[in-house]
């Protein structure tokens, strides 16, 4: 058996097997027979994954290669078409690069709060079965895989990070001063913004909340300025290395963006602050703050200023995408690795 965290992101998917990890782009493209597969030339900081698959007859590029290759592209910002259209697919993509084909497999993932309640059962029945897939290599050989979702428990997201914190690679407790404590969790993705506390490992409704509060909003004002500047309607999923460059360059063209990208996320950080302030001010005796996700790391400069409160410092080194999905994965180990603890599968 192999246990499987997979994080279906609006902006990246996210997947490990414990060994390894994988992240690509929230990004399917329908595929085409290139007819020159071989690099240009040798890339000294070396070639990027090649992911295609065929899926119900029909193939998909995923990730880069689809932003690179496919005339048409696909990438949404609407939970339903997310869960409905892409998440099988995505799923299946990580899957097949991390897991053999008939290893039964028991997979962890998570939806945003807000989503969880409409989406849960949804989501469960897309990834949960037997699953046959057509992989093909970047050099062409085609390779057929059958992937047996054994069980699939889904949890609301931001308990991936505190998991994380949580749980050691064996899925047992290594810091029981979080279980002893009331957390605040702010979890900052690409299309939301997730908060939730753990009051000694008891769910909070009170202080549960998902809000349109991700990096995509930020994303969406850098983009209507780099409209306004160079006529070109830049997609969202291509602005990740311009933001982290601070230029880019359209039409030969270069545009710095620099004090667009700080206004933007200034802008942003005031407005996740203001949320974790309201949602939480009868919460003042709130232990610790975890803020966690790939775009609380982005906006951690701007925003760990204003929230009052103990914030866990981020772990140096390590890519705060992994975060939710490291503890689906330890989650996984701490029901499935001795048996379910009594906890169930969904």
């Amino acid at each position: 058996m192999e246990i499987l965290g997979v994080d279906i992101g609006f902006g990246f998917t996210k997947a490990t097997n414990g060994r390894d990890a994988l992240i690509f782009k929230s990004v399917l493209g329908e595929a085409t027979e290139l007819q020159f597969q071989e690099q240009i030339l040798q890339n000294p900081q070396g070639s990027e994954d090649h992911l295609r698959i065929e899926v119900d007859g029909k193939g998909y590029f995923v990730g880069e290669l689809a932003e690179r290759q496919s005339s048409n592209r696909f990438f949404t910002l609407d939970p339903t078409q997310l869960v409905g259209r892409f998440a099988r697919i995505l799923a299946l993509t990580a899957a097949s690069r991390l897991v053999g084909s008939y290893l039964p497999i028991n997979l962890v993932t998570g939806l945003p709060i807000g989503y969880y309640r409409q989406h849960k059962e949804a989501l469960n029945r897309a990834l949960a079965g037997e699953h046959k897939i057509l992989v093909q290599e970047a050099g062409g050989k085609k390779v057929e895989k059958t992937l047996s979702v054994n069980k699939v428990r889904i949890i609301p997201q931001p308990f991936g990070s505190l998991f994380n914190a949580m749980l050691n690679d064996s899925g047992e407790l290594s810091d029981k001063r979080l279980v002893r404590e009331k957390i605040g969790i702010v979890d900052v993705g690409f299309r939301t913004s997730d908060y939730t506390i753990s009051d000694r490992m008891r769910y909070s409704e009170r202080g549960s909340r998902t809000t349109d509060s991700g990096i995509a909003k930020a994303f969406t004002a850098i983009a209507n300025a780099l409209r306004e500047q160079s006529g070109v309607n830049i997609e969202l999923y291509r602005l990740y290395d311009a933001v982290e460059k601070g230029s880019i360059k359209v039409r030969g063209k270069e545009f710095d963006l620099r004090e667009t990208v700080e206004q933007a996320f200034n802008q942003l950080a005031t407005a996740v602050a203001a949320e974790v302030e309201r949602l939480w001010a009868d919460d003042w005796d709130v232990d610790t703050i975890v803020v966690t996700g790939g775009g609380g790391a982005v906006l951690a400069p701007y925003l760990l200023p204003l929230i009052e409160g103990n914030v866990l410092p981020a772990e140096a080194g390590r890519d705060a995408r992994l975060n939710n999905v490291s503890g689906y994965w330890k989650f996984g180990r701490h029901l499935w690795a001795k048996g379910e603890l009594g906890a169930g599968s969904q």
